[in-house]
């Protein structure tokens, strides 16, 4: 499996306010090479975090590229992957609205009734790892089911999971105009933080896009 993680910063590396409300850091031209990111991959993945604080839809925006996907016989939209080691995935979220297929990744600690309420709600969820989600394990279950690109969209504490464990080919940041601060606001990379054994990725290219920039990065 390919996977690209996907992410809007401030300058000063902030990914939200310490509210971890939804703040506009890009623009119409980012938003566009997202929407292209999302229609080029078999699957958008989010932490449990993002979808609280945002509700995203995680669709393509674009008629044209839903049409392209049809032509070339992937379903319109790609599949839906939320990761949720503390089973807070409400089952109203806009997620589970039919659009696509809907994966929920939990860990074997989740609550029968929880599993249970998920599936009734449209996910297909898929158990892994003691009391949090084994990212390596439910990926692999993923690539299995054909899903071969990955496109992850936040937030921190997913993104540091993936680059603790490897798990990560691409990144792309787009650093936008703007200051947030704030000790408790996230970050690109929230969990525990890395003490040695640095990921040290490569840049590949730096594009200005809006007013700000995307650096695209390698592992």
């Amino acid at each position: 499996m390919h996977v690209i993680v996907n992410a809007a910063m401030s300058v000063d590396g902030k990914l939200s306010s310490r509210r971890r409300e939804q703040i506009a850091i890009s623009g119409p031209d980012d938003f566009d090479r997202v929407d292209q990111l999302r229609a080029d991959s078999d699957a958008v993945m989010v932490g449990v975090g993002t979808i609280l604080a945002d509700d995203p839809s995680l669709t393509v925006d674009d008629a044209d590229r839903r049409a392209a996907r049809a032509e070339r016989g992937d379903p319109e939209n790609p599949a839906r992957v939320i990761a949720d080691s503390r089973i807070r995935t409400p089952p109203d979220a806009t997620v589970l609205d039919g659009r696509a297929q809907t994966y929920l990744l939990v860990s074997e600690a989740a609550p029968p009734d929880f599993i249970e309420e998920m599936e009734d709600a449209g996910a297909y969820v898929i158990a892994a790892g003691q009391d949090r989600v084994d990212l390596t394990t439910t990926l692999a279950k993923l690539e299995g089911d054909g899903i071969d690109q990955l496109m992850v969209e936040g937030g921190g504490e997913l993104i540091f999971s993936l680059l603790e464990e490897a798990l990560v080919d691409e990144l792309f940041v787009y650093v936008g105009p703007k200051v947030i601060g704030g000790r408790d606001a996230p970050t690109l990379a929230d969990g525990d933080g890395f003490i040695e054994d640095f990921p040290e990725p490569e840049l590949a290219d730096v594009e200005r896009v809006d007013d700000g920039v995307v650096l695209h990065w390698q592992f």
